[in-house]
């Protein structure tokens, strides 16, 4: 018993190299009988170099199916502690503590692509200054929830019929301290809040185009798109530009987006800038949002990053020292030195 191999080799010239008869994919061929009698003996000469050919040099095996998801986790840890002994300079001992997790689920076939990413961050600094309330002595230094997502459809080369879905919030409570004088005349320390998880919210949606003239630069133009402002919190709504009785306030207008997601050798940077003009409600004051992460490498596991986030946002307004309230400028920064380890095909910056 022979392959269709053998058939061929007895009809095709004895010229043809060992390489070109080792490409024949068995696979796609099946077995057949072969009465050795019927050959002539120059057919006999064929049959036996090609029977001499070692099927186990041939590679039969079947290619892998194509994987259209790619998935990944990035965590970083960054810690800090200081301890005073007799210092005559003074100061207070304290702790201090960072994470973030960047998680990022990809789809890409054909013509489509399907993009989202999470991102979850949380810091704190613990102070033990003596004499200091306990409920000073805790202070948050970032909370985040974010979760971005993208679905594309080619238009052509660069250009993607795209929509666009974000979701912002944070995990736990956020508390501001002050003293007041009770009925009994007693100074006592007051805890008031500033924002806790859906207080606010943030959901967005919009629809346009996206534009990727290079792999770490794209654009996304949405003149059609959809804001929720979520308080649950009926105290927080006017500071978030929402009525007293108002827990969800809709919003609607265009949106331009920004990303940049760089990479050379050691250094990474993404940032993320929005701006997004309110057709219902005073177009002219565009809202800011804008997110830069840049890292830098030291060794495999230890990184030193920035973080920054910048926000302006009208119906949004932040007392003074004064106590006088107006839309402000809100900035954010975090730098720390931490561990940082990637699970999966964490997707890096191009």
């Amino acid at each position: 018993m022979f392959t269709i191999a053998a058939l061929l080799a007895v009809f095709l010239p004895c010229g043809l190299s060992a390489e070109g008869r080792k490409k024949i994919e068995y696979k796609e061929i099946k077995k057949i009988n072969i009465e050795a009698d019927a050959l002539d003996p120059a057919q006999k000469v064929c049959l036996d170099i090609v029977s001499s050919i070692d099927e186990a040099a041939v590679d039969t095996s079947s290619k892998e199916p194509p994987k259209y998801w790619t998935n990944g986790i990035l965590t970083q840890v960054g810690f800090s502690q200081v301890s005073l002994t007799n210092w005559a300079e003074g100061g207070s001992a304290n702790i201090s503590l960072n994470g973030l997790i960047d998680a990022n689920a990809n789809y890409s076939k054909d013509k489509m692509i399907f993009e989202n990413r999470l991102k979850l961050s949380y810091g704190f600094i613990q102070s033990f200054e003596k004499g200091t309330p306990l409920k000073q002595q805790f202070d948050k230094s970032d909370d985040r929830i974010q979760l971005d997502s993208k679905w594309g459809w080619m238009l052509k080369n660069k250009l993607y019929f795209s929509a666009l879905f974000n979701f912002r919030t944070q995990l736990t409570p956020t508390y501001s301290y002050g003293t007041e004088v009770n009925e009994a005349g007693e100074e006592v320390t007051v805890r008031n809040a500033q924002s806790r998880f859906m207080a606010p919210g943030y959901v967005s949606l919009g629809l346009g185009i996206n534009y990727k003239p290079f792999n770490f630069l794209s654009f996304n133009l949405s003149p059609a798109t959809g804001n929720l402002v979520i308080v649950t919190d009926e105290l927080l709504r006017e500071t978030y530009g929402n009525a007293p009785g108002q827990a969800v306030r809709a919003e609607f207008g265009a949106q331009l987006k920004m990303d940049i997601n760089y990479a050379y050798k050691m250094f990474k940077i993404s940032s993320a800038l929005t701006l997004f003009s309110n057709y219902i409600n005073h177009p002219e004051n565009i809202q800011v949002y804008w997110d830069v992460d840049a890292s830098l490498a030291l060794t495999k596991i230890l990184t030193l990053t920035l973080r920054t986030n910048l926000i302006y946002d009208d119906n949004i307004k932040i007392a003074d020292a004064n106590g006088v309230e107006a839309p402000r400028v809100q900035f954010k920064e975090i730098v720390s030195l931490g561990l940082t380890w990637t699970i999966g095909q964490y997707v890096k910056p191009e």
